[in-house]
């Protein structure tokens, strides 16, 4: 019978199959080191040169991104981990219904083990990696290092100690080390996207140079789809330029899928802002009521609307924003008075003059599309439509980037700082509506911090009726033994995430029993509200990263001794649960971590049934012929059972052969 592999894969032997299959001339054997086995590998001379139109003599220069440690860095994205995933019931919150994942541990292993279940079917992912601010770089990987230790491996100085070069880079060795933690972890990201899945990486200046190579590097450059500003902040530090600014990277998976998806999902939202407008006009004809009403419905689905969020107004004519399209922007414009329909005084004249001639403002005035301020001191704005608008993204966003904080204050009122600058929920929500736009699409943040992805994911579920579901990872840091949360028992940064969420999921399912809102006259939105009520997930299931539940049992016959006879009747570590065994399987296999689970007495036997029968599993010992008979019956897509629980040798012999008869098309391996 066939055994689970029980490790993540080897993307080195998959490239080294995949390349042999091309070049069989750039294949060759060798012994490995520790095991004495042969094995295929590379011979890089030979496919240099079958790469290459001329004779390949030594290196030569090319443009390519490089560092010390980038060797070590694409290393450790190819090499197989021996991991697991362990459920947590406790922690977790509606375990057995619920579509979404926290993974607690290091994010590298976490993107291993998800590679074969989550393999091109992540729609998007969002990150807030650590910014490299200049000081050493600590992550449970560890690739920061003391100077001396860069200088000789970056072969800056000699065995001596003297340096080999003048002009080094003060900071090189922040960058390296950022760098290859970075790299590595974007590598394996990338085999997680679907093909019409893309990225979204938050950065300061200090790494945005070196963060666009990489991606160029790992994605192409061909699915760079753009940097966008977000104007967050105002520094009034006087040393210094003033910091008001962070960046997004934004990179697709093929640019060539994911161009319509974005084209449509503004237009989506374009026809939104079009059909709540000829609905409101047509309930409400007192022009006060109608802005009070759509005020209201504006403020709730404010962040979905997004790129189209300065739509805020609403007349007769439907949704409109002011903007400055009647000035002239570039060079002298034309010269008049246009008067203030309230204070009968000249309104403030542009720096540049008007785009139009008189004649034209004239015409715009009686087809009331200029827009007034209070008085005559502030800018005339021309009124813009939304059926008008023209598909496109801005690069720019302004949002203060300190409702984050008061976004997490509100759900922990008892600290005055629960964490430091998380991301505000409204600013992640403008990605997520423009990109996750079916049910059942999935977001990844494996940087998750307080999980303000997990938050604004769940929100935006309730205001739209779409169920999108989130993968979380949060490395188990230690908060701040001084931190508000740990003075309060919250002892480390993955459980602040995980509260958040508990807490954050409540209040969404409070504010959903008052959604839709009528207050200011809207019209109730049945359709949404009957969505909602249905399908709004906030829960999550608690995965912890392990060691296997294998125990190491490799060794050489004349190696072992007589105390460890019993390691090859049961591989199984002594503190292992079924459950853990189960999503081992489940890991190994390439199945849905999300899927239902449930438990079911078969023969006096605990048998799990996953999603139905998508996989059965029993690890129960003593196993008999009638049990297996019994769920062969079943006709499950897999079957698994541990390799020493059967009652005797005939059964573990007979149950390929009874499934066979009775279900030949399951797939039955052992644990």
């Amino acid at each position: 019978m066939e055994k689970l592999k029980m490790h993540t894969p080897n993307i080195t032997a998959e490239n080294v199959e995949k390349l042999a299959a091309l070049f069989p001339n750039c294949v060759t054997e060798t012994r490995d080191e520790k095991t004495g086995q042969l094995k295929l590998v590379i011979d890089f001379d030979q496919l240099h040169q079958e790469l290459s139109d001329h004779v390949v003599d030594g290196p030569r220069e090319r443009y390519h991104l490089d560092w010390p440690g980038k060797r070590e860095a694409l290393l450790a994205a190819n090499a197989p981990i021996a991991k697991t995933l362990r459920p947590c019931r406790e922690e977790s919150v509606d375990f057995d219904t619920t579509k979404n994942l926290f993974i607690e541990g290091d994010n590298l292993d976490a993107l291993k083990l998800l590679q074969e279940t989550y393999l091109g079917k992540v729609k998007m992912i969002y990150i807030d990696p650590p910014y490299n601010t200049g000081g050493d770089f600590l992550y449970d990987d560890d690739f920061s290092e003391n100077a001396s230790d860069y200088l000789s491996r970056s072969q800056q100085v000699g065995t001596d100690g003297a340096r080999l070069n003048v002009n080094t880079e003060l900071n090189g060795r922040f960058h390296s080390d950022w760098l290859t933690h970075i790299y590595p972890r974007l590598k394996i990201a990338r085999n997680l996207l679907a093909s019409d899945g893309s990225i979204f990486i938050s950065i300061n200046d200090r790494e945005i140079p070196n963060l666009r190579k990489v991606c160029d590097e790992i994605f192409g450059e061909h699915n760079l789809l753009g940097c966008i500003v977000w104007k967050n902040a105002t520094d009034n530090n006087p040393s210094n330029v003033v910091v008001e600014h962070e960046y997004v990277l934004v990179v697709c998976k093929d640019h060539n899928e994911i161009e319509t998806s974005w084209q449509s999902a503004v237009s989506d939202v374009k026809q939104l802002l079009v059909n709540k407008g000829k609905e409101l006009v047509t309930a409400y004809h007192d022009p006060d009521k109608l802005q009070a009403a759509y005020t209201v419905w504006f403020r709730k689905h404010k962040a979905e609307l997004w790129p189209l969020d300065g739509y805020k107004y609403i007349d007769a004519g439907g949704v409109y924003a002011g903007i400055r399209g009647v000035h002239n922007p570039g060079k002298e414009g034309y010269r008049y008075d246009v008067i203030h329909p309230e204070t009968g005084r000249p309104c403030k004249q542009p720096l540049m003059g008007y785009r139009f001639p008189e004649e034209t403002m004239k015409r715009l005035l009686d087809e009331k599309k200029i827009i007034f301020g209070d008085d005559h001191n502030k800018l005339i704005e021309l009124k813009a439509y939304a059926h008008e608008y023209q598909e496109k993204l801005s690069s720019v966003i302004e949002l203060d980037g300190r409702s984050g904080a008061y976004d997490l204050r509100t759900l922990f009122p008892e600290f005055k700082t629960a964490f430091k600058n998380p991301k505000p929920v409204n600013f992640l929500q403008r990605f997520l509506s423009l990109t996750l736009k079916t049910n059942g699409d999935i977001v990844l943040d494996f940087y998750a911090g307080s999980s303000t992805t997990a938050h604004a994911t769940m929100e935006l579920c309730r205001n739209d009726g779409i169920t999108r579901r989130f993968i979380m990872v949060q490395l188990p840091e230690p908060c701040g033994p001084d931190s508000e949360p740990a003075k309060a028992g919250i002892l480390t940064i993955a459980d602040l995430s995980k509260e958040r969420i508990r807490r954050a999921g409540q209040k969404t399912s409070a504010d959903q029993e008052k959604f839709p809102r009528s207050d200011g006259g809207v019209p109730p939105s049945s359709d949404i509200a009957e969505k909602t009520s249905k399908s709004l997930d906030i829960g999550f299931r608690v995965l912890k990263i392990d060691t296997s539940n294998m125990k190491d049992v490799y060794y050489a016959p004349d190696e072992m001794k007589q105390d460890q006879l019993a390691l090859h009747t049961d591989n199984i570590k002594e503190n292992r649960t079924p459950e853990d065994l189960l999503f081992q399987v489940l890991v190994d296999w390439g199945v849905d971590l999300a899927l239902p689970i449930a438990q079911e007495t078969i023969a006096g036997k605990t048998v799990f049934f996953v999603d139905g029968n998508a996989l059965a599993a029993c690890f129960d010992s003593h196993i008999s012929e009638d049990l297996v008979k019994e769920l062969a019956k079943r006709k499950p897509l897999r079957a698994v059972f541990r390799d020493s629980s059967y009652n005797s040798d005939s059964t573990k012999i007979n149950v390929e052969q009874i499934f066979t008869l009775l279900s030949p098309a399951s797939k039955v391996k052992s644990l």
